[in-house]
This record gives structure tokens, C-alpha cells and sequence, in this order.
């Protein structure tokens, strides 16, 4: 899971990386966590790497944790869950920020226990995951036991299911496009969510492994889908309507 955390106090920016690496971290999750002390930073970086979860503190250098939530929503139209950290407590400022995309809003001093369910339950709320070995999105089923997908017909009757088997990578891949269908991924982003650490990164790596995909699976306007390249940043897996497009 990449979390990017806008924090210009040192110590605090710590004390953040480690609460969230507690208290998130389960199983075959590993939290990764990138600071940013200053708005303008986090800016250019967000304008071609996605994340998981944004821990924005309002009060920073730059462009303040407030503006960098309105810029990412009103332009770039990102859905990714928002937690803003702040030390302002009045009830104007938490209604502006929530009216403004925030999923929450915590205010400082915060505690570590209290903070990590918070994410939790934003997460759980805006990216669900699955709590069986299977999770369906439309005619979508993923096993992951079997690292199968299973493409079920539009109406019952029609076909047989197709299944197709994948590689424990390209499941892992596929499975973040389908669980962030909509949002635009960074190439960093999928490579990490297929378990690819930096030194194995190859330069054609991803466009290898969505070209299998989009053949294998189908992931075509055809079928209702489209998963398209978004020059500079990554890829995209999104809802077809005309899918005679």
C-alpha cells in the first residue's frame, strides 16, 4: 500500500510513518510511505505518481494541505482517500475541508490507536477489499486461491463462464486495476502492487505484462472495458458505455 504523507515537522512526518506501518500493515500488506514537507513537492510529484491514501497537514510550505485537496479533486479528478491532519480545530475549517473531498479530519495531537482505525475505516469505505477469497466486480470474479479470474456471462445462460489462470503477478496487477477502476495508476504503483521491488524493474516490465493482459482477459471497449495508456503517467482501467467505440 503507497501512502503519501504532507508533514513538514520532521519528528511528527516519523511518528506518522510509523502509527501507519503498525497500524495497517496485515498479512501481504506492506505500507509504503512517502514524505513530502513541503505542498508544492507533493504537487509535482502527484501530477504523475498515485497513491493509495493522502495524509495531508493543512499548515505547510508551499501550496497548503487545503489548496493541494481542491487541486486534486476539482483537476485532476482523483478519488484516492484524503485524511487531513491539522492543528485547527474550529468547526468552520473542518466543514470547509470535508465539503472540499476530505474523507476525515483529525486533529492534532492525534493518537496512534484512534488514527489507525480511522484509516481503516476509510479504506474499507472507498477502496473495499475483500473479506473471502473472492471479489466480483460486474461479470468480474476474482479467485485468489486460484489466482483465477472468471468472466461470467452478461445474462445467465448466454455462456459459460470463461476462466482464465494468471500468474500470481498478473492477478495482484489486474486485481488493483479492477479496485481502482476509474483512477489513473502510476507505472511505480502497479509495479509495486505485483510485488516487484525497484531493482527488478525492467523498462518494459508493465507494458509487457498489460499487453498479455489486455489480450488474455479481454480488457477491450468490445467487452465493456478499456484499459488505456495515459502518456506520462500509466494506465487506466475504465467503464466502456459505447462499446461500439
Amino acid at each position: 500500500m503507497r501512502i503519501a504523507i504532507l508533514e513538514d515537522d520532521p519528528d511528527q512526518a516519523a511518528f506518522l510513518v510509523r502509527t501507519l506501518e503498525a497500524q495497517i500493515t496485515r498479512g501481504d500488506t506492506v505500507v509504503s510511505c512517502t514524505v513530502f514537507s513541503d505542498g508544492t513537492q507533493a504537487q509535482r510529484v502527484l501530477r504523475r505518481e498515485s497513491f493509495d491514501l493522502l495524509v495531508l497537514d493543512w499548515n505547510v510550505p508551499g501550496v497548503d494541505g487545503a489548496e493541494l485537496l481542491h487541486w486534486l479533486r476539482v483537476w485532476q479528478q482523483d478519488a484516492v482517500p484524503v485524511l487531513m491532519l491539522s492543528s485547527r480545530t474550529s468547526e468552520h475549517d473542518v466543514a470547509r475541508v470535508l465539503n472540499a473531498g476530505a474523507d476525515d479530519y483529525v486533529i492534532k495531537p492525534f493518537r496512534a490507536v484512534e488514527l489507525g482505525a480511522r484509516v481503516q475505516r476509510m479504506l474499507a469505505r472507498r477502496l473495499p477489499r475483500a473479506t473471502s477469497a473472492t471479489e466480483r466486480f460486474g461479470q468480474w470474479e476474482f479467485i485468489s486461491l486460484s489466482l483465477e479470474v472468471v468472466i461470467h456471462p452478461e445474462a445467465p445462460g448466454d455462456s459459460p463462464p470463461e476462466i482464465h489462470e494468471l500468474s500470481e503477478r498478473e492477478f495482484k496487477l489486474t486485481l488493483t486495476l479492477f479496485q481502482n477502476m476509474g483512477r489513473v495508476l502510476s507505472r511505480a504503483h502497479l509495479l509495486e502492487s505485483a510485488g516487484y521491488a525497484g531493482s527488478e524493474i525492467g523498462s518494459r516490465t508493465l507494458d509487457s505484462h498489460i499487453y498479455r493482459l489486455r489480450k488474455k482477459l479481454g480488457l477491450e471497449p468490445g467487452r465493456g472495458l478499456n484499459l488505456r495508456t495515459v502518456y506520462g503517467r500509466g494506465y487506466c482501467l475504465e467503464v466502456q458505455e459505447d462499446r461500439s467505440a
